[in-house]
């Protein structure tokens, strides 16, 4: 049964009242509250909750945030000017709902302090230029498609193409550092929540992460609200305590169907794919939050995912968020039943900002990259109509061979920049066509990335690897024009002290 002391005190208080005249699921409409500003977190004395979307002269349309059984006749009171959740570093390495109720077991949350949801993104004035790369321990995505901090960029991709364990990764990659991952989970199964949570429990990666969870099934406003309420979580860590935060919209396909499904029931004009009119803005407000403050040089990453079926890019929801971040990362699902893994579009994938946090080397070796399996994927076409290939045909299938060995990953194994560099560079500078050990040259990385401490020691160990793991040049003889002997007949042959 429900104390309604609170409820109470707040209509002691004179706080606007209202009654509920009409619902219709999770869209409540309240007679009074006049006077209520839009967005205001409502009070019912049942202890349900509700935020006002719109207000009239006559009455207030409010969403129920808890459940859609909400009887006719209940009392509605103003609670807080703004919709409020709680903030702060009680948060870290709990699982909680959209407005901080705790789903873990671990006992209340120590948050003292709440923030809006709705909070605007950083002036221009207020930003700074991104210069760090963000590593995400994953040679595919960081040597192709760098993520820098204060970023926004789309993971686009079909079920089961490898997107969440990408995250995953990128998760466990921050264990040592001193950055904050906040995940959000949207409409997402029982089973795939279990598994993320035991994944990050194993790598470690739940000390430093907040987990959002929010069942679409349970309520459809706080399936819309959760990206909201844990960027405000994020913001909190970002603004106030100084972190660098990475946030996770897991995925914003699941955020989207819940604001369409709450916009239907509110009878609002549905547009293409019936989404509502303001499903761009819906998205583009929440992912400009993202970015480099210029006060303490802390930045907020934003990695909104987008589900892709029949990996068809061009749907309306994915052009949208990609037209709003700074680059994406597609994951092909025909890639992945190939065995890719992780099975990255390198054709459509982009990182728009990511060569600002490179260095030239860097720079040279992604180059470079791009270039050999394009001349990789040449060459293998070129091998199926000829036997007899040139000795450069030879070497760029080798060499494509074994920079897809290099790139393949499993879940559990991450690479610094370093070891990744080091294992790249030595499999580029491979003078021949011969064999490498791609397997045990990941395994001496590993050890030799300890020995860089400067831009010059790269070389030295890359020859040291070369020499060990790699093919050895072919030695160069120089042709010399062939000489037929003419000896003299022994008769006409003088002897040396004849000459003399």
């Amino acid at each position: 049964m429900f104390d309604n002391t609170a409820f109470q005190k707040l209509v002691e208080a004179d706080n606007l009242t209202g009654e509920v005249v009409a619902v219709n699921r999770f869209i409540v409409e309240v007679k009074g509250l006049e006077g209520v500003r839009v967005g205001a977190q409502i009070l019912f004395d049942n202890g349900q909750r509700g935020f006002v979307r719109e207000a009239y002269q006559d009455k207030v349309i409010l969403y129920n945030i808890d459940t859609e059984d909400l009887p006719i006749g209940s009392l509605a009171v103003v609670e807080n000017d703004l919709l409020s959740v709680p903030v702060g570093e009680g948060l870290v390495g709990r699982v909680v709902t959209p407005m901080g109720v705790p789903l873990d077991g671990k006992g209340a949350v120590k948050a003292t302090k709440k923030s809006g949801i709705f909070t605007p993104a950083p002036g221009i004035m207020d930003r700074k230029m991104l210069d760090e790369q963000l590593a995400s321990g994953v040679t595919a995505v960081d040597s192709f498609f760098p993520i820098v901090l204060g970023q926004r960029i789309a993971i686009l991709g079909d079920s089961k193409a490898g997107k969440s364990t990408f995250l995953s990764q990128l998760s466990a990659n921050q264990d040592g550092t001193d950055r904050i991952v906040v995940y959000v989970l949207v409409g997402k199964r029982k089973v795939d929540v279990e598994r993320l949570l035991r994944n990050l429990n194993q790598s470690g990666a739940m000390e430093h992460t907040i987990v959002v969870l929010a069942d679409i099934f349970d309520s459809l406003t706080q399936s819309y609200l959760a990206p909201y309420a844990a960027c405000a979580m994020a913001e909190e860590l970002w603004y106030n305590q100084n972190k660098d935060v990475i946030i996770i919209y897991d995925d914003l396909s699941s955020h989207a169907e819940a604001y369409r499904q709450l916009s239907l029931l509110q009878e609002v004009d549905p547009g293409r794919d019936s989404y509502p009119g303001d499903i761009f803005y819906t998205h583009s407000s929440l992912l400009e939050r993202a970015g480099k403050l210029l006060s303490n040089e802390k930045t907020l990453t934003s990695l909104p995912v987008v589900l892709t079926p029949n990996d068809d890019i061009t749907a309306y929801l994915s052009t949208n968020v990609m037209s709003i971040t700074d680059g994406q990362i597609i994951f092909d699902l025909g890639y992945f039943r190939k065995g890719i893994r992780p099975a990255v579009n390198a054709g459509l994938s982009v990182s728009r900002v990511g060569g600002q946090a490179q260095t030239k080397r860097q720079k040279q070796l992604s180059t470079a990259l791009f270039k050999a399996l394009a001349k990789y994927k040449q060459a293998e076409e070129f091998s199926h109509f000829s036997s007899q290939l040139s000795v450069e045909t030879r070497l760029d299938l080798t060499r494509g061979k074994h920079l897809y060995q290099a790139l393949g990953q499993k879940p559990e194994e991450l690479f610094s920049l370093v070891e990744q560099q080091l294992m790249l560079e030595t499999i580029m500078n491979s003078p021949d066509d011969r064999a490498i050990d791609v397997a045990g040259l990941r395994v001496a990385v590993k050890e030799a990335s300890s020995k860089v401490k400067a831009e010059e020691d790269y070389d030295k160990i890359e020859a040291e690897l070369l020499a060990k793991f790699g093919a050895k040049p072919l030695e160069k003889k120089e042709a010399k024009p062939e000489e037929k002997p003419t000896e003299e007949p022994a008769d006409k042959k003088e002897p040396a002290e004849a000459k003399k």
